[in-house]
């Protein structure tokens, strides 16, 4: 179960970010999961993280069609993680 305040958190974040009331945004998907390492499932390049598991929740919001899928770590803290752009060669 995801807590409560991390959720209205997350909810304001995405508000924020789309420009809609927070009522708006709707949960589609809110788990707990152990991540591999500290990149929480959203590694970033040229970045490095702890190789250890780590504890934390995997949330999915959306509004207004588009979809936000944030990480966090059961210390706090979250981080929104975007699809990484594929380059075409």
């Amino acid at each position: 179960m995801v807590p409560t305040q991390l959720l209205e958190q997350l909810t304001a974040d995405v508000a924020a970010r789309s420009g809609v009331d927070a009522e708006a945004v709707r949960v589609v998907s809110a788990e707990a999961k152990t991540f591999s390492d500290g990149s929480l499932g959203c590694p970033q390049p040229g970045q490095q993280y702890t190789q250890a598991l780590v504890d934390g929740y995997q949330v999915v919001l959306e509004a207004q069609g588009r979809s936000y899928d944030y990480r966090t770590s059961q210390r706090g803290g979250f981080k929104l993680c975007e699809p990484r752009m594929r380059l075409r060669g």
